[in-house]
């Protein structure tokens, strides 16, 4: 008989659909609380330790999503994103030590979808997976329903179907959120958005604690596609800048 799992969140999930993450943390201590979480939530869960243990596992396990830590022993975990991401497209959440705009935007730019700063409450950890998640089955189910023609703003084209973005006719590569965001973006143009409703929107998370996260994929998302086509509103949110009439 085939076993179903009941998860905090309420959820149940048979033990064959149970969906794979890989957890990659050195520290012995949080992997085992990361992982016996996502266990309680319905996940299969396997760990590692350092970067070629995670590349290994990953190619071997084929793992539904990624919670990847920055600062690995062997090569780090951005390089672990590089090489995850060459073999098949993963989610990926990055955990990072430091409050570090920067480390944040490389990771960002190497296929990271989302990021947390240590440390971070587990219930938050388990409620971004099971965002990333959905957010992959709603792409799939994007892409198997089709929409008629492309969005042209100005020399910005968006692609729906093919979820493909084009900036002056060339091919700009953008990660799951930063095509679902440049498409809550595009879907009021030159309307001014908070950062609490991208974050409701796009990442279907509630909690304003996130917004510095809508921040740094904004940033990813102006250089990629011209910074000039988004605009800051101070202290309220963004807005997508289209042409003139």
């Amino acid at each position: 008989m085939e076993q179903t799992h009941i998860g905090p969140n309420g959820a149940a999930a048979s033990a064959g659909a149970q969906r794979r993450v890989l957890v990659v943390e050195d520290d012995r201590t949080i992997v085992d609380a990361i992982a016996a979480r996502l266990r309680a939530e319905g996940f299969q869960v396997r760990t590692a330790g350092d970067g070629p243990a995670a590349v290994d596992t990953a190619e071997a396990w084929q793992p539904d999503l990624l919670v990847l830590d920055v600062m690995l022993p062997g090569f780090d975990g951005l390089e672990v994103c590089r090489r995850v991401q060459a073999q098949r497209p993963v989610p990926v959440l990055m955990l990072t030590a430091r409050d570090d705009e920067t480390d944040m935007l490389v990771g960002l730019g190497v296929g990271a979808d989302d990021y947390m700063t240590k440390p971070f409450s587990m219930r938050e950890l388990a409620a971004r997976v099971h965002v990333l998640l959905r957010r992959v089955e709603r792409a799939a189910l994007a892409a198997h329903t089709p929409r008629s023609g492309i969005l042209r703003l100005g020399e910005l084209e968006i692609d729906h179907a093919q979820r493909r973005v084009r900036v002056r006719g060339a091919d700009v590569h953008l990660t799951p959120t930063e095509f679902d965001l440049l498409v809550c973006l595009a879907n009021t143009p030159r309307a001014v958005l908070s950062r609490e409703q991208l974050l409701a929107e796009v990442w279907d998370w509630a909690d304003a604690s996130g917004t510095r996260t809508v921040d740094s994929h904004i940033k990813a998302l102006r250089r990629k596609i011209g910074a000039e086509r988004i605009r800051t509103v101070h202290g309220v949110g963004y807005a997508l800048e289209t042409p003139a009439a």
